[in-house]
């Protein structure tokens, strides 16, 4: 069985969908409908039920997939390893992360970059929204997971991860609380919460917005350095703030009311790195975490991994491949 025929099967088997099956693989769909075909014909039998609307494995076809993943994993595998061997990926590999939500895909990349690279070891920490880039410029860590924009010269940014709608965090006894969900235009007639410290002015802006769409000020309330004390605070009924709406299972506080904002503010977030650090280890590391990132995981409440290929954002590099 040749590779090609091995990964579009395999492929084609978790996409159910031809056309995202021939972007994963950089090729058309009327060639991978080629090779299923030829497959098919090898069998002696369809391995996939196509129509109008859906395409959905054969019998034959889910247990010939069954069969082959182990051994396309073990493949897989050792080739890693033996990339990993050949470039360096060894000694250590310090990570931080912004959010309960990038740490929970942190954890999940770190099982499988020990897996396949054994000789690397990987610690991960908090890194505070006080100081966002911080811990980076300072070595502690090599790279991080935190949330976009980012327009930093000494910084890269890359490939976006998952992103995540937003919500307004308000105390349960506020008139907005009995909100099925509130608009941007509404924190004009609240007072808006925020964090402090080394925040650049652009990303405190995306996130804490000044001034509603149509151009009224937001009043600014206390700026804290730490997230817990937001939510601290607007338990005491101090303001009101703005979060991912996915992050409530992670934070979820008693006396906080978490309602959905109507407009499209997204939170967004991908991996960033000092520019002069840019190892064989970050990058083998931002490799698996996009790879992570696009798996379905269930603990993830709604959080949308970021398609491949989007435009870039200022300082976002291409997906990085495993060289220095």
């Amino acid at each position: 069985m040749e590779r090609q025929e091995l990964e579009a099967l395999l492929t084609l088997a978790d996409e159910l969908h031809f056309g995202r099956t021939a972007e994963r693989l950089g090729v058309s769909a009327g060639r991978v409908s080629q090779i299923i075909r030829r497959l098919e014909h090898r069998v002696g039998a369809p391995l996939f039920e196509r129509t109008s609307r859906r395409v959905i494995l054969t019998p034959i076809g889910e247990r010939l997939r069954d069969d082959l993943l182990p051994a396309h994993r073990m493949i897989e595998d050792a080739l890693t390893r033996a990339i990993a061997a050949g470039r360096g990926i060894t000694g250590e590999l310090r990570v931080g992360y912004s959010s309960s939500m990038a740490a929970s895909l942190l954890l999940r990349t770190l099982a499988s970059f020990r897996t396949s690279h054994p000789d690397c070891g990987v610690t991960i920490r908090e890194i505070q929204l006080s100081d966002p880039y911080g811990p980076l410029r300072k070595g502690e860590v090599h790279l991080q997971v935190t949330e976009l924009p980012m327009d930093e010269p000494d910084l890269t940014t890359g490939p976006p991860l998952f992103s995540s709608d937003r919500a307004l965090l308000v105390p349960s006894g506020h008139a907005l609380a009995r909100r099925a969900s509130v608009s941007l235009e509404d924190l004009a007639d609240t007072t808006l919460l925020s964090i402090g410290g080394t925040v650049p002015p652009h990303w405190l802006d995306y996130h804490f917005p000044r001034r509603t769409p149509s151009g009224r000020p937001i009043p600014r309330g206390h700026a804290a350095i730490h997230w817990p004390e937001v939510l601290y605070l607007v338990a005491a009924g101090e303001g009101v703030t703005l979060a991912c709406v996915d992050a409530e299972p992670h934070h979820g506080h008693h006396g906080v009311t978490w309602i959905p904002v109507q407009e499209r503010l997204p939170c967004t977030f991908a991996p960033i790195w000092a520019k002069q650090g840019a190892s064989a280890r970050v990058r083998a590391f931002v490799q698996m975490l996009g790879e992570t990132a696009r798996t379905p995981d269930t603990g993830w409440a709604s959080a949308r991994p970021v398609a491949p290929g989007g435009a870039p954002r200022p300082g976002q590099e291409e997906p990085p491949g495993h060289g220095e």
